[in-house]
């Protein structure tokens, strides 16, 4: 239970990718530590592209970066959704700013280009958004998961093994 005692934000919004939201959720609480998952509305049920519920526990507006040690972004269409938030951008600033581990998958890395945070980051994401991570200023490279500091990034489904893993490894090490 390395992470015991963390918290950590799951974004979500209607059509995240159901394995890119559950599993890195799962993986961090089987390591201890405690996920919110948070929405536009508190209470609502936002449902995954496959149809996997997952209903916000706090809405984004509710939320404090301070009271979190790190944040999970899912891929799917959220991300376009999610984007569109001041309140989600300003928590991934945050724990930019604070350089809290921010897990990103697939077209996650949408949000982050929001947040204007991907300058001279080297990261991964679906080869779809390519062009847009690095007319952003970062540096993509075709890997399973790319940790550049504070930012874990992963391309797809089939990379969540190694993703959750190096985004427990981040939690676990940021003080």
């Amino acid at each position: 239970m390395r992470l015991a005692g963390k918290k950590v934000i799951a974004l979500v919004d209607e059509e995240f990718e159901d394995l890119e939201l559950w599993v890195p959720v799962y993986r961090v609480r089987e390591e201890g530590a405690e996920v919110h998952l948070a929405g536009a509305d508190r209470g609502k049920k936002y449902m995954g592209k496959y149809g996997v519920p997952a209903e916000a526990e706090y809405s984004f507006d509710e939320l404090d970066s301070a009271d979190y040690d790190g944040i999970l972004v899912p891929g799917g269409w959220a991300p376009d959704k999610l984007r569109r938030y001041p309140k989600v951008l300003e928590l991934v600033r945050e724990m930019h700013e604070a350089r809290k581990p921010i897990g990103q998958i697939c077209h996650a890395g949408w949000v982050l280009i929001s947040a204007g945070i991907l300058q001279g980051v080297t990261v991964t994401s679906t080869p779809g958004i390519r062009d847009d991570m690095e007319n952003a200023g970062a540096t993509w490279k075709d890997e399973a998961v790319v940790v550049d500091g504070h930012i874990i990034s992963a391309r797809r489904p089939p990379d969540l093994p190694p993703y959750g893993k190096a985004f427990c490894d981040a939690l676990a090490a940021k003080v």
